[in-house]
């Protein structure tokens, strides 16, 4: 094995992005590939090792940036005025996140037949939304994500599979839009499954989360349940021999 990364320019007008592609170059053959697409904080070294991961596992793994290169490294107010913004513009959102999927599948190596998206955070919104606008992705999985529906989805059918994992106790979705989430998905004809981890709340993936009082917090078993549920999702929409 013989994991390779390199940086991914992109962009659209006068917008400018920054990917990361990681593969393994002692693979033959286009793999199937997936998106990672990032918390509030913009893509950082977190995004770029789930990618790593992914690649380790056979993936052509794609850590996405829907910010712009130029927010980078910016400060906590700035990440959340970028979050912020495109929360109240889903269309704009919509936009980017597609964005980094076309360019994702323009990658060498890639199986545009066979790809995936996971987000972790406000990341989970845009992966859902991506399967929301009737993408042609196989699945999407969403860590701690947030479930707002974008409101110019209705009348839509989803083709993507969708797996939400999530801690029970998050604060950023309550069980009230868990249960929300599940009626918009069967509305859009989804195939969809969520996953509830119980005495958890949000950024449990997150090794550096440990706000009790802002209810985001590092679950080790959380962790751990949920990466390995994402890895039999995407062996389900792919193959076998993937993940083995």
């Amino acid at each position: 094995m013989s994991i390779q990364t390199r940086l991914v320019d992109y962009g659209s007008g006068d917008s400018a992005y920054r990917g990361m592609l990681a593969w393994d170059d002692s693979l033959t053959g286009p793999r199937p590939a997936v998106l990672v697409a990032h918390t509030i904080r913009g893509r950082t070294e977190f995004e770029d090792e789930k990618a790593l991961r992914l690649a380790e596992l056979g993936y052509v793994g794609f850590a996405a940036d829907v910010y712009g290169v130029a927010e980078t490294g910016t400060d906590a107010a700035r990440n959340r005025e970028n979050m912020e913004k495109l929360k109240a513009d889903r269309v704009e959102l919509q936009r980017r996140i597609s964005l980094s999927f076309s360019t994702m599948l323009e990658q060498a190596g890639v199986d545009t037949k066979r790809t995936a998206a996971i987000g972790y955070c406000f990341g989970g919104m845009c992966v859902l939304d991506l399967a929301r606008i009737e993408t042609p992705v196989n699945g999407v999985a969403s860590f701690h994500g947030l479930f707002e529906a974008p409101g110019n989805t209705d009348g839509n059918r989803v083709s993507a599979s969708i797996l939400a994992l999530h801690g029970w106790d998050d604060p950023l979705a309550t069980p009230d839009s868990v249960v929300a989430l599940g009626e918009e998905l069967t509305g859009l004809g989804a195939d969809w499954q969520v996953h509830g981890y119980g005495n958890t709340v949000h950024a449990f993936t997150n090794p550096a989360a440990n706000n009790d009082e802002r209810g985001t917090v590092y679950n080790s078993m959380a962790d751990r349940r949920s990466w390995l549920t994402m890895k039999n999702f995407l062996n389900e929409l792919f193959e076998p021999s993937i993940t083995e």
